[in-house]
């Protein structure tokens, strides 16, 4: 292979290198910021909580108001009992009076189980608390963790982007635009080695989409230092060390 593929060959291998380390500070960053949405999802939660709670305690507010009422009218019924003329007149107000008894032995009821779902609600907001504040800690520490490591990272990238500059240098501009498109597409991948298939003499594939490669291009390729793609997915075809052997 002439200078230009050679050239492609070598900026592939650093391609290789390089989003192999922007992939690692990707996931360092990635770390802290699925620390921090936990913590957010946790902190609606507790709020979500919060409100139930709120919610239970105007319903048991709303009871007990409805059952001091009650209590009122009952005073009042067992009153008019002692006062009343004629028996038709008892029976009425005795009936009133078991009738809003029984109500306020529903409002009882009622409102102790609000209480006990308030008070399993507060416990659940407590520990959903202690979860949040748990996991602030971690995330302090994988931040400071998560920067000793970025800085590690940043510095290998800078490192491996100065030598694909350099590299790139010595492709010419075409040939590196078309790299460079290539590459984002596959991420990275813009260069591909033809593969020979196995106990097939003479058939070829890509070796970035397996699909068939013409003899005529193998051909080509060692005649020719320029860019050759493969029909099916794009990539930049280059020849391996035993087809020139």
């Amino acid at each position: 292979m002439g200078p230009v593929l050679n050239g492609l060959m070598k900026l592939q291998s650093i391609e290789n290198r390089l989003r192999v380390e922007k992939g690692k500070l990707a996931r360092c960053r990635r770390n802290v910021v699925i620390q921090e949405n936990l913590i957010r999802s946790l902190q609606n939660a507790l709020e979500a909580k919060k409100e139930e709670v709120q919610l239970s305690k105007v319903q048991s507010d709303r009871l007990e108001l409805e059952l001091k009422g009650n209590d009122e009218n009952i005073a009042k019924l067992r009153a008019s009992l002692n006062s009343a003329k004629t028996n038709k007149e008892y029976a009425a107000l005795l009936t009133q009076l078991n009738t809003t008894k029984a109500d306020n032995s529903k409002i009882e009821t009622q409102t102790l189980e609000l209480l006990k779902d308030i008070e399993a609600d507060e416990s659940e907001c407590q520990e959903i608390q202690k979860q949040i504040d748990e996991q602030k800690q971690t995330l302090e520490q994988t931040r400071k963790e998560s920067e000793a490591l970025a800085v590690k990272y940043q510095k290998q990238i800078d490192e491996i982007q100065a030598e694909w500059d350099q590299v790139a240098k010595s492709v010419p501009s075409e040939q590196l635009e078309i790299f460079n498109r290539v590459a984002e597409t596959y991420d990275g991948q813009a260069v591909v080695e033809i593969e020979e298939q196995e106990g097939n003499k003479g058939a070829y594939s890509c070796g970035g989409c397996f699909m068939g490669i013409t003899a005529e291009s193998v051909n080509m390729l060692m005649t020719r230092d320029d860019i050759i793609r493969c029909p099916n997915c794009t990539r930049i075809l280059v020849l391996s060390e035993k087809f020139e052997s």
